[in-house]
């Protein structure tokens, strides 16, 4: 199947993250027919435990999701298009606004990246400035990518690097401008070098490790002194770590959030929240689709966050990604495997800590495969991870590390490959 859609589809598949080559090349199984909880049924019938990405972090609930389901049902049986508005979408915003008390307006999308495009729109239309300064990965679109114009790999460090800005046009290069997670130094010489020029600043919210309270104030004071929309991208962190945005939790207040992935378990949906004299300047801009104002995005969503709600979901997803985390930690130290582990517990990964990284990650995700487990070297959190198949995955996961462990030993990692080295980032398709 996979063969076939490289020939029909270019790039083979829609979402980078989801190309087998990332995985593990040629063994990887590419498509699925069915999923529940956190288990997921290939092509051939074949059943694996998904204690990888969860759906590229949207299915915090597990697949196919009972509640949430059960209420798309009923949205699609009383109609999910017409030429009037669906309720749910102002019901969906008085309650990310109850969450969010500092947010008073609220705009909709369905997917993050144009989410994320939505909000840098609104923020030039109330400043009326072009120049973005961002932090961590904020997805495809244009205000994004073009920072790879003045400078090859400027995203190096915001999670993808080798992201080619083919496309962009070259009229954009001079607009956006990386700085790094925590670097306060960094932020401000970019802020007096373009200080009269900034549109908005762009942070996600947290993603590998805690922010630092002299970083988020720096950004904070600027925004206010300067009236800049601060711009926290939530769409990886929200509903992780606490119910709403990881921003809640941490203690700081953006004029704009993001949200979409794990809002909706599943569904496309997205949100854009914001105080009223920022989201006001949406009104000067015009932004309007068509499937931004069908049922079944706001539907789900609500459905997920009062099921997040009823059920303290973060608290679950912290409690299971700590099990991993030591697990890993415990597994690695029995088997005199050197990695690093890093992350929040609900948001966690290692990596190995030797010359040929990629070679070994390959060769786990090779053997975990085997043992019926989807497993990289990340883990993404969910409800449907109980603590016995946590316990069944760190049993797979001693297995392999001592597999691994005697592979290094013998210097042996490379030939006990099946297939092709994992891709570490973007790269073109033969």
């Amino acid at each position: 199947m996979y063969e076939r859609a490289k020939l029909l589809i270019p790039g083979g598949t829609q979402l980078l993250s989801k190309r087998p080559e990332m995985h593990l090349p040629d063994y990887w199984p590419s498509y699925y027919s069915k999923a529940s909880g956190c288990q997921v049924w290939d092509l051939d019938g074949n059943e694996y435990y998904d204690l990888s990405y969860m759906g590229i972090g949207s299915c915090i609930l597990g697949y196919a999701d009972h509640d949430v389901d059960q209420a798309v049902i009923r949205a699609i049986g009383n109609g999910v298009m017409t030429t009037l508005n669906v309720p749910e979408e102002v019901e969906l915003a008085e309650l990310l606004i109850k969450i969010h008390p500092w947010a008073e307006m609220v705009r909709y999308a369905r997917t993050g990246g144009e989410a994320m495009s939505v909000a840098i729109r609104i923020a030039r239309s109330y400043t009326g400035k072009d120049k973005v300064l961002f932090c961590g990965y904020h997805g495809w679109h244009d205000w994004y990518l073009s920072s790879n114009l003045s400078q090859k790999d400027a995203l190096q460090g915001h999670l993808l690097s080798g992201l080619s800005p083919a496309g962009i046009p070259d009229g954009l290069s001079g607009i956006s401008f990386p700085f790094l997670y925590n670097n306060t130094e960094q932020f401000s010489e970019l802020v007096q070098t373009h200080k009269d020029q900034i549109g908005a600043i762009v942070l996600e919210s947290i993603r590998n490790f805690d922010p630092t309270p002299e970083f988020l104030q720096v950004i904070r004071e600027v925004c206010t002194k300067e009236n800049i929309p601060f711009v926290v991208d939530e769409i990886s962190a929200g509903f992780r770590n606490t119910i709403g945005g990881a921003h809640l939790k941490i203690g700081f207040e953006p004029d704009i959030a993001i949200f979409a992935k794990a809002m909706s378990n599943g569904y496309s949906m997205a949100a854009i929240l914001g105080k009223k004299k920022f989201m006001d300047a949406a009104q000067k801009s015009f932004i309007s689709s068509t499937y931004w104002t069908e049922r079944i995005g706001p539907t789900a969503a609500i459905a997920t966050i009062h099921k997040f709600i009823e059920n303290n979901v973060p608290d679950h997803l912290h409690k299971v990604g700590t099990l991993i985390k030591n697990g890993w930690r415990s597994i690695a130290e029995k088997h005199g495997c050197k990695i690093k582990v890093y992350g929040q517990p609900v948001l966690c990964g290692f990596s190995f800590d030797y010359p040929n990284p990629l070679e070994l990650k390959t060769l786990f995700t090779q053997e975990m495969l085997e043992k019926g487990f989807l497993a990289t070297t990340a883990f993404y959190a969910s409800f449907a991870h109980s603590e016995k198949i946590i316990g069944k995955y760190l049993e797979a996961a001693d297995l392999s590390f001592g597999f691994i462990a005697d592979k290094i030993k013998n210097n042996k990692v490379k030939e006990s490959l099946k297939g092709p080295v994992c891709h570490s980032g973007f790269q073109r398709l033969a």
